[in-house]
């Protein structure tokens, strides 16, 4: 039945793209998945959920190997909720973090159904509360060190707190490298959800803007800003709280907000820069799906930009 649900909301995810899908065959040579690092602040939109649930979607075809799963936002109730949803996905074992920096973001969902107290109070989860979620500054480091160069990708939908802290950390037990030296060793690129084309505030900008301008200066490798103006016109969930599926928190976290208001579907900010990692996948290994999107990413380097669809 999870099985099922994946493959629905990515169909979903696919066809309110408005893009062209078709396989791309024979695949002659199995490629290696993405290793990838999700760095989220899931709480004040439950579109981070649906990201979530795309991304294991992602790893069960094997396409993504997660690494990490980590909050940039304070509020007790975010690692809970991360592991309640790496645990039905069946994979409670993935690290989490928290951010211990200060001042940091710490926000919560506007809606008056707190889902973010349901889903931990009905789900099996580790973590009583964000506080006491290991330094995301930690598993940031240690799980770099480990890797392969060149091999990660770290893909933020929330605020940059925690990417700043990594780049302005210094030598430690797990690497003698700087923050700043470890990414450009180990990370092939950022992937944000973050900005708006051709320009205006953003949510995950603004939140912590003294850390956006540090990594937006300051981040050694290539950034993909997947801007609101992309997720703002893709709506998902419609069909999943349709379905007769029982005992999900997916499903449980978007019907508690629909009944609060959007009754065609959320907008999909967050989806769309996890969705990027298929086209990486696609784009690295000659395998799987053609799609374009209504609008295009923003491709920046340190020296130049591009759009592309």
């Amino acid at each position: 039945m999870k099985k099922s649900l994946f493959l629905m909301g990515l169909f979903a995810l696919l066809i309110s793209c408005k893009g062209n899908v078709s396989k791309n065959i024979p695949q002659t040579d199995k490629p290696q998945p993405v290793n990838l690092i999700l760095d989220t602040d899931l709480g004040p939109d439950y579109d981070d959920v649906g990201a979530m649930a795309l991304m294991h979607a992602l790893a069960d075809s094997g396409q993504v190997n997660i690494l990490a799963t980590l909050s940039s936002n304070h509020d007790e109730r975010v690692v809970p909720c991360i592991e309640v949803l790496n645990t039905y996905f069946n994979r409670p074992d993935i690290p989490v973090g928290a951010p211990k920096s200060e001042p940091g973001a710490s926000l919560t969902t506007w809606h008056k159904t707190k889902w973010t107290d349901e889903l931990p109070a009905n789900y099996p989860h580790h973590t009583a509360k964000t506080s006491d979620a290991p330094d995301a500054l930690k598993v940031y480091r240690k799980i770099l060190s480990e890797q392969p160069d060149t091999s990660v990708v770290i893909c933020t939908i929330g605020f940059f707190s925690n990417l700043r802290d990594l780049l302005q950390s210094g030598a430690d037990e797990y690497s003698d490298l700087s923050g700043k030296e470890l990414v450009a060793k180990k990370v092939k690129r950022l992937v944000s959800m973050a900005g708006l084309v051709p320009g205006g505030k953003e949510f995950n900008v603004y939140c912590d803007v003294p850390a956006s301008k540090v990594v937006a200066e300051e981040w050694p490798t290539e950034i993909v800003f997947s801007g609101f103006e992309i997720g703002n016109v893709i709506l998902t969930g419609k069909k999943l709280v349709q379905m007769n599926v029982e005992n999900s928190p997916v499903k449980d976290a978007y019907a508690l907000c629909f009944a609060e208001g959007d009754p065609e579907g959320r907008m999909s900010w967050d989806h769309t820069a996890v969705f990027y990692i298929l086209f990486m996948f696609c784009y690295i290994s000659d395998t799987c799906y053609r799609f374009s999107l209504s609008s295009p990413f923003l491709y920046a380097t340190s020296s130049r930009s591009r759009s592309f669809t």
